[in-house]
């Protein structure tokens, strides 16, 4: 029997299968392809889910891994974190709100007879502060501004003032910041109309669950490391909290979404395990600043090292999600556009975009820790150390082993979620096709009856997987 000619175009338009039109084959073929076709063809909504086989391996997979993480949760769900003493020091000393209600220019050598100053003027601001909470609400205090200082007010503005509750009656409160709180939600409230007006109802569901990540790292993570639970085990349950719901809120429950999930849980065993190795090789303590000399002081039992690792690992998970999730699309749209490619050309092409990907994003990664590390480089710069006695210092090593397993990460991801993706839309596309030229023509497969139809139901089908 000769082959029927294949249909030069993917159907007749959206929402016409081959079912609306007089193909040759017998009735029931006509049924199905017409069933099948308004099934999925007028999808609009989340991405239907694989074929029975496939889901049922993914599920068993992901299903107990979330299932471990809710335990975990539970288990490890601190309730609060421990109350201490107050230190009085850093961040750590108690707060108050203020407002500058007066500004006077005054003699600096007049306000200060015994102090000398590099300043060229001797012109001073003599600051009136005015209390806005806690028992001394309303009662004022004086602060001189020295000319060669960087910070200056303005008449109005707002300021956090420091409150030593056991010190002398005028000596209780200092300026010690300025009240930022307005710009800071102005621009916040930019950022998510922002969001919202391009990403429409995917960057509303961004928002939530970036709200919903912030909670669990603030009301979850943070507590549990200074209660004393292992750092490592608190960021892996909470980290793999953030992605599962992340990922599935911002892209649905679907396969695409699941391979992404597997591909970024892989990569973060990957990075926490060399983390691991490399921070105890370098012998990193992650005692290397002064924030964390206070915790360490306040809270003795928290292990700072595995809170080193933890942050690797945190860190890197936002760029992860990133990469995983475009190299899955990026596959199944290559399904798209090439129903007949198998996994190998489909792997072969999701790898040349994944290179580029990669490139940018590396890139990315070491300059977004090097611009949070740049006043610490400035430093080295002006010390004028040779670049390996800088690299080997604790605070530079410390970022560079940081950068470089993220990036390792970051780098393993690509292969192995482009892999995953290719295998997991090959075998379903091979399953469903397979499957349903069987009940369509009876076994024979494409060159049956109904032939020069089934293409383009098989094409349509899966654009919006």
């Amino acid at each position: 029997m000769e082959e029927p000619p294949q249909s030069p175009s993917p159907g007749p338009g959206p929402g016409h299968g081959p079912g609306h039109g007089p193909g040759p084959g017998p009735g029931a073929s006509h049924g199905h392809s017409h069933g099948h076709s308004h099934s999925h063809g007028h999808g609009h909504g989340p991405v239907p889910p694989v074929s029975q086989h496939l889901r049922k391996v993914i599920a068993a997979i992901l299903v107990p891994f979330a299932a471990a993480v809710v335990v975990g949760l539970i288990v490890l769900w601190p309730g609060g974190a421990p109350q201490h003493a107050r230190s009085g020091v850093g961040f750590d000393q108690q707060t108050r709100q203020g407002k500058v209600v007066r500004l006077v220019d005054v003699s600096c050598k007049a306000e200060n007879p015994g102090q000398s100053s590099s300043a060229a003027s001797d012109t001073c601001q003599k600051a009136t502060i005015e209390v806005e909470s806690g028992p001394d609400k309303g009662t004022t205090f004086t602060e001189i501004v020295h000319p060669d200082q960087s910070r200056r007010y303005s008449k109005g503005e707002g300021v956090v003032l420091a409150y030593a509750p056991n010190a002398p009656a005028g000596l209780r409160y200092s300026v010690t910041d300025v009240d930022r709180g307005f710009p800071l939600a102005l621009l916040a409230g930019i950022f998510a109309v922002a969001v919202i007006v391009v990403g429409r109802l995917r960057g509303l569901m961004a928002l939530i669950a970036l709200i919903v990540s912030f909670g669990i790292l603030t009301l979850f993570i943070l507590p549990a490391i200074l209660r004393g639970d292992n750092p490592l085990l608190v960021a892996v349950v909470g980290g793999s909290a953030i992605m599962l719901i992340a990922l599935y809120m911002c892209h649905g429950v679907n396969a695409r979404t699941s391979v992404a999930v597997l591909g970024t849980l892989c990569s973060l065993l990957l990075i926490g395990v060399l983390g691991s190795v490399f921070i105890d090789w370098a012998r990193l303590t992650g005692n290397t600043s002064d924030e964390t000399g206070v915790i360490h002081s306040l809270y003795p039992g928290i292990e700072i090292k595995g809170v080193l690792l933890a942050g690797v690992i945190i860190g890197s998970l936002g760029v992860l999600d990133d990469v995983t999730v475009t190299q899955t699309s990026a596959v199944w749209e290559l399904k798209d556009a090439d129903p007949g490619a198998n996994w190998r050309k489909l792997y072969g092409a999701g790898m040349r975009i994944g290179r580029d990907h990669i490139a940018s994003v590396v890139n990315t990664l070491v300059m977004a820790y090097a611009g949070a590390a740049l006043p610490l480089l400035l430093l080295f710069s002006i010390a004028r150390s040779g670049v390996l006695r800088v690299a080997s210092s604790e605070l530079v090593a410390e970022e560079i082993v940081r950068t470089l397993v993220g990036s390792i990460g970051l780098v393993a991801s690509v292969p192995l979620t482009t892999a995953l993706a290719a295998l997991v839309v090959s075998a379903d596309r091979h399953e469903r096709s397979g499957g349903k030229n069987g009940d369509d023509n009876g076994g024979k497969g494409a060159t049956g009856p109904a032939g020069p139809t089934s293409p383009a139901p098989t094409r349509r089908s899966h654009r919006r997987r």
